[in-house]
């Protein structure tokens, strides 16, 4: 049971504005996910938010019951703030001190934890508010912890640097800030409002190249030429800042420069050398050459057989170890089971697909590999039955897909040959009655949501209709 003091404690702690009460773990995610999506997933790895990843460090290593390691960070953090802040370490540690209560608070250290709380209450008696205070500063140290927790954050994240912007409207770092979520929020195709936050954020900040990357993407589709040079601006004016060299490659590999994006990724992995991310992109670089060599049908010229070879094995290689760091990254198992399936390692390709299959999938994505495993059996495996099998589940998942027409067509076949080889054939009739009902079912459940759609139509809303009674 807690002691009377550990609740009076406590309950001034809940009123601090840090890590601790501002819920940045999504529900459903492990601390394993959180961690490893802030640390090694977020390309935004921005040196001005040192102090901020310090803290987010010390919240993690606390969870985790490495306590001490916790307080080591904070102190990281405190030193960052001293360094990157001097003119405002008061207000720009109020996170951190709030962090330290709260580590202080879990340890048992009460007088320690109460310590910090008197600091944090010092600088707030000077705003008339015992623990804390309504600051642009403590916003933004909100809203960069929110943009570097990501999922589920973007928007909360954008309404701290909106509230900033309210008393500081031409502020920098609060409009770099507010561009980045705008970024993130905004959806291909690229909304105007967007590429206008992040040319604003240049505008005051024409010096940062991580913003000039993220208008290089958004850019991409309009102008992909001023949309180069800003990303080999920001390259050059930081040529070591890994969130700049893989957003940059990100847009190489959009813009089908597979080479540079390969450049710049192994230039990010003299930094990162156990990024799953960084391999798996680089793997995914050099599959998409080889596919292109595919396409091309490069491969069949003696003298591309060795390079076709050597981007093959760079392929596997780089996804392999994507996959050895990090399991279950999206599409890298049924990747590698297709290049294994290219160069007839059937049985690598068979545990990879497994593999795939073990994954949490989207109803797309499992139609998806239903589709790639079904071919895999048929055309590599010779194995008619297995295909059958796998095309038919693809086709039992609702939802229309290219995929789920693609296994339809190749039942349609299958059964319509082994027809004309064998017209009592069960296996071919099974198939062709499983098609029809599947299609009589499609065209109910069309049905049924027109009639729903147009009842809707028919109907007054609820809101008009309550308003009528008052």
């Amino acid at each position: 049971m807690s002691t009377p003091i550990e609740k009076s404690l406590e309950s001034r702690l809940q009123q601090l504005k840090c890590h601790f009460t501002w819920n940045l773990i999504a529900g459903d995610e492990s601390l394993d996910e959180f961690e490893d999506r802030v640390f090694n997933k977020d390309e935004f790895q921005n040196s001005d938010c040192k102090a901020t990843m310090c803290n987010i460090l010390a919240y993690v290593k606390h969870r985790r019951g490495q306590n001490e390691a916790a307080l080591k960070s904070l102190e990281d953090a405190e030193r960052f703030i001293q360094q990157q802040r001097p003119d405002q370490v008061e207000t720009r540690s109020l996170v951190t001190w709030g962090n330290y209560a709260w580590v202080y608070y879990h340890m048992g250290q009460l007088s320690k934890a109460q310590a910090y709380l008197d600091k944090v209450r010092g600088v707030c008696e000077k705003f008339s508010s015992p623990y804390r205070i309504e600051s642009p500063e403590l916003d933004c140290e909100e809203g960069w912890a929110r943009l570097k927790c990501t999922k589920n954050q973007n928007e909360r994240g954008k309404v701290c640097f909106e509230k900033a912007l309210e008393k500081d409207p031409k502020n920098p770092e609060f409009t770099s800030g507010w561009a980045i979520a705008s970024y993130r929020l905004d959806y291909r195709p690229a909304r105007q409002d967007s590429i206008d936050s992040l040319k604003e954020a240049l505008r005051l900040s024409p010096d940062n190249p991580y913003l000039k990357v993220l208008l290089a993407l958004k850019l991409e589709t309009v102008d992909e030429n001023q949309a180069g040079e800003l990303v080999e601006e920001a390259i050059r004016k930081a040529p070591g800042a890994t969130d700049v060299l893989l957003s940059a490659a990100k847009f190489y590999y959009k813009t089908h420069d597979a080479d540079r994006a390969i450049q710049l990724l192994r230039k990010a992995l003299q930094c990162l050398p156990n990024n799953a991310y960084a391999h798996y992109h680089i793997g995914c670089c050099y599959r998409s050459k080889v596919l292109g060599m595919v396409h091309r049908r490069e491969t069949a010229l003696n003298g591309n057989q060795t390079r076709f070879q050597e981007l093959m094995q760079l392929a596997i290689d780089h996804l392999r170890k994507a996959e050895e760091i990090k399991e279950f990254l999206e599409h890298s198992c049924s990747y590698l089971a297709g290049l294994y399936a290219m160069t007839n390692q059937y049985e690598e390709a068979d545990y990879y697909f497994q593999k795939e299959f073990k994954n949490v999938l989207t109803p797309g994505l499992k139609q998806l590999l239903h589709l790639q495993y079904g071919n895999f059996q048929l055309f590599q495996m010779k194995c008619e039955d297995k295909a059958i099998h796998h095309f038919m589940e693809g086709v039992k998942i609702r939802r229309e897909t290219k995929p789920k027409g693609k296994m339809i067509n190749k039942l349609q076949r299958i059964a319509l040959r082994r027809l004309s080889e064998n017209e009592f054939d069960s296996e071919a009739l099974y198939i062709l009655v499983f098609l029809r009902e599947l299609n009589e079912e499609d065209q109910k459940a069309a049905k049924e949501a027109e009639r729903v759609l147009d009842t809707e139509k028919a109907a007054p809303s609820a809101s008009l209709h309550e308003n009528g009674d008052e």
